[in-house]
């Protein structure tokens, strides 16, 4: 049996058959349910309907970085550009709303930004070999100062209600006109980047387990050498990933500036390290090779419910970010030890 062949057996165990990777994610999933259980007996409004609609909106944000973030994670490498990317790509939208163009083919140029921008990490690490940390340590200085740089540092504002559409609208949303001339909302609907969301999170599980390119992103990770010899582009392999990575993140970047309905060239800091965080929570190794789309939307979910339930509980913002830091660290840890031999 050859070694490329061992990669892709490596790679079925992992991430298909009951084994490591499935153990995390249902420690992962076990832990999800706990902090519901424990977030619900601290508080009464925690089940309320307005609050589970904002989890749902801040988990698709985490969800869309981290559902890119994986791909990357899987071949073995690390994308800390997401969270300026996403800033870059929200920008580039609104200034194409501003220039006249209407708003999805205007969403439509920040997709592309960040797939652009994807892709350049791509090259600079399989062109220029600079490992995949400081390449895309570079892009998050280089979107971060471009959306900064072109905005001048001034939110974009005046984008009109179209703008705020996909991030505000909701299927199915009910809303009653009173007597007083004030809407009473009967049913709230299901958020739009919640199916936005489930949309991405099935056709990516599609691609990395039904596509030829989700077999080769994880033999890339698993045996990279083993991998080329078997005649697998690697290069290819992880430029795709990397693209995908900054389109997510252009898409992110829409949601997000959708929902504040401006473009703040400021926001997004931070967000790679919650992309990653629900990355390796549900089971991703950052030593490559394995990963699920489940399981990130499992982490991205704990990420989410912990921030909002700390909030609930009135806990400051600079102790969640000790809190989700030890999450972090615990879940790399756990990593570790489930590599060992």
């Amino acid at each position: 049996m050859s070694d490329a062949t061992k990669s892709y057996k490596s790679f079925d165990a992992a991430s298909l058959l009951p084994g490591g990777a499935s153990i995390h994610r249902l420690s992962a999933l076990m832990t999800l349910l706990l902090l519901v259980v424990g977030f619900a007996l601290s508080s009464q409004a925690f089940f309320s309907v307005n609050n589970g609609l904002t989890i749902l909106l801040q988990t698709s944000v985490i969800g869309l970085l981290g559902i890119g973030m994986t791909m990357v994670i899987i071949t073995g490498g690390i994308d800390l550009s997401v969270g300026s990317v996403l800033a870059l790509s929200g920008v580039v939208s609104a200034l194409a709303v501003k220039a006249g163009l209407p708003v999805v083919p205007a969403m439509g140029c920040g997709i592309l930004a960040g797939a652009a921008c994807g892709a350049f990490n791509g090259l600079v690490i399989t062109r220029l070999r600079i490992p995949p940390f400081v390449a895309t340590l570079g892009m998050m200085l280089i979107a971060r100062g471009l959306a900064l740089q072109i905005t001048g540092a001034v939110p974009i504002s005046g984008l009109g209600n179209a703008f705020g559409i996909l991030g505000n609208g909701a299927l199915f949303r009910m809303v009653e006109m009173r007597p007083n001339g004030f809407p009473k909302v009967i049913f709230p609907g299901i958020p739009y980047p919640a199916i936005l969301l489930l949309i991405v999170a099935i056709a990516g599980a599609y691609l990395l387990h039904r596509r030829q390119i989700g077999r080769h992103i994880f033999a890339t990770g698993s045996n990279e050498e083993a991998s080329r010899l078997s005649g697998v582009r690697v290069d290819r392999t992880k430029l795709y990933a990397y693209t995908i990575s900054g389109a997510l993140a252009g898409l992110a970047g829409n949601v997000l500036m959708s929902r504040l309905v401006t473009a703040q060239p400021s926001e997004g800091v931070m967000y790679e390290l919650d992309a990653i965080a629900a990355a390796v929570i549900g089971g991703a190794s950052l030593s490559g090779g394995v990963g699920t789309i489940s399981g990130t939307m499992i982490g991205a979910f704990i990420i989410g419910i912990l921030r909002n339930g700390l909030n609930m509980s009135g806990v400051s913002a600079f102790i969640q970010q000790i809190v989700i830091g030890l999450v972090v660290i615990g879940a790399v840890w756990i990593d570790q030890i489930r590599n060992r031999p």
